[in-house]
């Protein structure tokens, strides 16, 4: 299934995103310290939204099979860059903080974590980006 996406250069290193099927806008700005004013998104924030939003979103579809409510699950991404070779993501550290009294057994906890590590970005990364991912399951 394809989705277009339309983007217009608005100047000033802004741009603006619309989603095709909803129409649903997104501006991204560039990053201070590469020129702009860091007013929004940047492109790889982006990168790393989707990343984070595309684990917690197959963890979902995963859940909701297995009848589990995750609802409330918090995370986080830490982007780094690096200039060495090119300026490019370096890393991307992800945290998943499940809700508190919604106990998940090991099994369970398996299933999850293998959904959230076969997510459609994750697996679309360069292999020279650090992934480093973190579950943290309440006492």
């Amino acid at each position: 299934m394809a989705v277009e996406i339309n983007i217009t250069y608005e100047g000033g290193l802004l741009c603006t995103a619309i989603h095709g099927p909803f129409k649903k806008t997104l501006i991204t700005d560039a990053p201070v310290d590469n020129g702009g004013k860091g007013a929004s998104f940047s492109p790889t924030d982006l990168v790393a939204t989707a990343l984070g939003t595309c684990m917690a979103t197959i963890m979902g579809l995963v859940a909701k099979r297995s009848d589990l409510n995750i609802d409330g699950l918090q995370v986080q991404v830490i982007k780094e860059m690096t200039a060495d070779p090119v300026r490019r993501i370096g890393s991307l550290k992800t945290r998943l903080v499940f809700p508190k009294g919604k106990p998940i057994s090991a099994a369970d906890r398996a299933k999850l974590e293998a959904a959230a590590k076969a997510c459609p970005v994750k697996q679309s990364l360069h292999p020279d980006v650090k992934l480093l991912v973190e579950f943290v399951y309440p006492d």
